[in-house]
């Protein structure tokens, strides 16, 4: 795994073991950069370059098997977000526990101006393993109420 802190790679005992393919064995497997951060990074698999305002698919050389009951969530970079105005369309992007496939990102410059880069081998997004519950959804004719009600967008002030 990366990062630079040997506590951030999450090889702590009672750590959740996810099993990985490395679809491109020249890509680091992905890695926690310091300890506590929720999101491992995801690296580009190819270069792309994107006009402003041009979105692409870009793989990350990665398969992941979860277990069930959990599910993986790719999100966007912040800093790429800040400094370049690049970002993820479908954030968070959802991996279910069933999926084997690659994980691939679709980015999307959001710059006017300036066209963006992305070299193979760059940090493009996060990933974040959580635990999921499965619903069963129940209809009824009348919902409960609650102190929020249906306040929609902007209910709740400024």
């Amino acid at each position: 795994m990366t990062g630079t802190d040997p506590g951030a790679t999450g090889d702590r005992p009672g750590a959740l073991e996810i099993v990985i393919q490395r679809l491109d064995p020249g890509l680091p497997a992905p890695g926690y950069a310091h300890p506590g951060d929720a999101g491992a990074d995801l690296y580009a698999a190819e270069d792309v370059e994107l006009l402003p305002g041009e979105r692409a698919v870009v793989g990350t050389g990665l398969a992941i098997a979860l277990p069930d009951g959990y599910a993986a969530f790719v999100h966007p970079r912040s800093g790429l977000a800040a400094r370049h105005g690049v970002t993820l369309v479908n954030a968070p992007g959802t991996v279910d526990a069933g999926y084997r496939g690659e994980i691939k990102v679709t980015i999307i410059n959001t710059d006017t101006k300036e066209p963006f880069r992305v070299r193979r081998g760059d940090r493009v997004a996060q990933l974040v393993v959580q635990r999921v519950e499965r619903a069963v959804f129940r209809e009824v004719e009348l919902l409960p109420g609650s102190a929020r009600g249906a306040g929609g967008f902007g209910s709740t002030g400024r």
